[in-house]
């Protein structure tokens, strides 16, 4: 008897049954199994919900923010199960279960997969993704609401307002993101209270030689740029339109050499310089343009990037609003909150939900090369269509996976 093909279920998306799919191409199961392992989170027993099943159910959730955490878990399971056998009774755990079940995990398994995995994917034929010989990424930061829960607020505190306080905690995070592809890398939370600066001094040690790393103003501070430009990235960040940056020598494009000092006595006793490029330019009718826009970088020589170059390249730092917007909207929804009601299970959310960002920013990375494109004009909204196209090439886990996930 011929074997019947196997078709969706009436009623059913087809988004359903791809997430684990886009999960698993990018976040291969022998990685999930190798951090389970070494951070000792691996099942010791056959459960409903083994803890590599559970890694990959935080990281859907953030494709589902709008579904209960039960219908998150039947769209994962359903997937495997269209995957092996249709015929297999669906066992879904209840929210009990599965918050017991993502308790056990912790955050810990998710952060270190996310470290592990989640780096710039970038290409040398990659369109809009360098400037001459750097790799363009951007240094900023932003903000998530919590769920309002006692313990969420004790552990990350929430901003005043005008009439007593927020409505929502919230999480303060700063990160690294890849211009070309909008990439986000790197990244570490903290309480809201958390000073900017004092994350980024995390974050900078992940900048690498043959990167140009675009920051906004509040960035430029001694310490922070000194600890960048050790890294061996080159460095180019606004700073105040009233910083006190005299002329050692102007150059040939109109930019000129002048230095930081850590404090007004080093200064004073003209020590510890480090030798920065000003470039000071005005935007020519730019509604809302500011005065002044004043640059500082760390390419010395005008010759291998003209001032009038790096200044358009800087307000693609743009890129990074845009990204963070993906998160904040696009992926979680408008007015939807991170829902975890712990401070644990916040950052795994956290780190969930950057991994499926990656691994949807991923998936349009490849679209755009086969196409011959840049990854900017494939819309992040309609990236589901995008992996609707290349369903056949990464719909089916290898049947290693398969028999690893039955």
């Amino acid at each position: 008897m011929a074997r019947t093909i196997a078709a969706l279920p009436a009623g059913s998306r087809l988004i359903d049954y791809i997430s684990l799919g886009v999960i698993a191409k990018f976040f291969p199961l022998e990685k999930v199994h190798g951090v389970l392992e070494r951070t000792g989170r691996a099942s010791v027993r056959e459960r409903d919900l083994p803890a590599h099943v559970v890694v990959y159910y935080v990281i859907a959730l953030a494709l589902y923010m709008r579904s209960s955490y039960r219908e998150v878990l039947r769209c994962l399971l359903e997937g495997v199960q269209w995957l092996l056998d249709p015929s297999v009774p669906l066992k879904v755990a209840g929210k009990s279960g599965i918050s017991q079940a993502r308790s056990r995990l912790g955050a810990e398994p998710l952060k270190e997969l996310y470290e592990a995995v989640v780096t710039p994917l970038a290409e040398r034929q990659t369109k809009g993704a360098w400037y001459r010989d750097w790799r363009i990424v951007s240094l900023d930061g932003s903000t998530r609401d919590v769920a309002d829960t006692a313990e969420n607020e004790k552990a990350y505190g929430r901003p005043g307002a005008s009439r007593g306080s927020s409505a929502y905690p919230k999480i303060r995070f700063v990160g690294l993101l890849e211009n070309g592809t909008r990439v986000l890398w790197s990244a570490h939370l903290a309480p809201y209270a958390t000073d900017e600066l004092t994350l980024a001094q995390e974050v900078v040690p992940a900048l690498r030689q043959g990167m140009l790393c675009l920051a906004d103003r509040f960035f430029p501070r001694y310490q922070l740029w000194q600890a960048a430009a050790k890294t061996g990235a080159d460095l180019l960040w606004r700073t105040r339109q009233n910083a006190r940056l005299e002329v050692d020598r102007r150059l040939p494009d109109g930019s000129y050499l002048s230095r930081l000092y850590a404090s007004t006595s080093d200064r004073r006793k003209q020590r510890q310089a480090i030798v920065v490029r000003v470039i000071d330019y005005r935007l020519q009718d730019v509604p809302g343009a500011e005065p002044v826009y004043r640059l500082l970088t760390t390419i010395l020589n005008p010759q291998q990037a003209p001032a009038r170059e790096l200044a358009a390249l800087y307000h693609e730092r743009g890129e990074i609003e845009t990204a963070l917007d993906e998160l904040k909207t696009h992926l979680r929804g408008a007015q939807i909150v991170l829902r975890s009601q712990t401070p644990e299970l916040v950052e795994q959310e956290f780190y969930g939900l950057l991994m499926a960002h990656f691994a949807l920013r991923g998936l349009m990375h490849e679209a755009a090369l086969r196409a011959d494109e840049d990854p900017d004009r494939l819309s992040f909204v309609h990236a589901v269509r995008v992996v609707q196209r290349r369903l056949p090439r990464f719909a089916a886990l290898p049947p290693s996976a398969q028999k690893s996930l039955s």
